[in-house]
């Protein structure tokens, strides 16, 4: 029998704990749903609190975001708002690291761009495939970083800011959206987003403005996982070393 306090307050679903660890004390479950709340018994650590988390209206930035939809595809889909990102938003650090990038709150770090000889369709093809072998059904956060000169795939939809006010356009989907919605991004003919995790936050994917790799943060299992399969080419780094893989450069 599941435990009461593992079932989820809001939707009733089974949660699961999250492997990520915060040292500020993390909401403890998750749902399929995306819901998260606290076991019993945690300090309080409110999972909206954080204030480096902005929602970005261009009407009124003032006024928080509320929820909504946008359509693709013959469905809806959930546009993100700053309490989507909020357990990230503020935890990163300033320097080098990979952690300029990923909060230090995962058990291992890494990054991967595509190997010589591998195009970005084949290599981004085996990253989704990894790690949606390494994780749950569940829906996936997708975030596109609006540079003004890259595609957003909803253009008009409200931002939310992360980093240095970097404005993202965020969005609930899942891997096939992640592999199919955009043409092109910051590091090449590639359709990643720029941002992207599973809604119970046991990995997250990010690539910085300047960097012409992406950065992963996860369990030990999945990087070791990502390692396996030659065409998603992960190097593990440690959250102090610095994060640009040998033969690149940042622009």
């Amino acid at each position: 029998m599941t435990p009461l306090a593992a079932i989820c307050p809001t939707c009733g679903r089974p949660g699961t704990p999250i492997v990520y660890r915060d040292l500020d004390g993390p909401t403890d479950l998750a749902c399929s749903e995306g819901h998260q709340w606290r076991a019993p018994g945690r300090a309080g650590w409110a999972p909206h609190a954080s204030p480096a988390a902005v929602d970005h209206d261009p009407q009124d930035a003032t006024t928080p975001m509320e929820p909504m939809d946008v359509s693709k595809d013959g469905r809806t889909w959930r546009i993100g708002t700053a309490g989507d990102v909020a357990w990230l938003a503020g935890r990163t650090t300033q320097g080098l690291s990979v952690t300029t990038a990923i909060p230090p709150v995962f058990e291992a770090y890494g990054t991967f761009h595509p190997p010589a000889g591998a195009g970005f369709d084949a290599h981004e093809r085996a990253v989704i495939d990894e790690l949606v072998a390494c994780t749950p059904d569940q829906p996936w956060w997708l975030g596109f970083l609006d540079t003004g000169a890259h595609d957003v795939v909803f253009p008009h939809a409200p931002r939310v800011s992360l980093y240095w006010d970097w404005p993202y356009v965020l969005v609930q989907a899942g891997p096939e959206q992640a592999l199919t919605w955009r043409a092109g991004h910051m590091r090449g003919d590639g359709a990643l987003p720029d941002l992207f995790f599973p809604a119970d936050r046991s990995w997250l994917v990010s690539a910085l403005w300047d960097d012409t790799w992406t950065d992963i943060g996860a369990s030990g299992a999945v990087l070791a996982a990502l390692r396996r399969n030659p065409l998603v080419n992960v190097r593990l780094v440690g959250p102090d070393e610095d994060a640009c893989p040998p033969g690149l450069t940042r622009d």
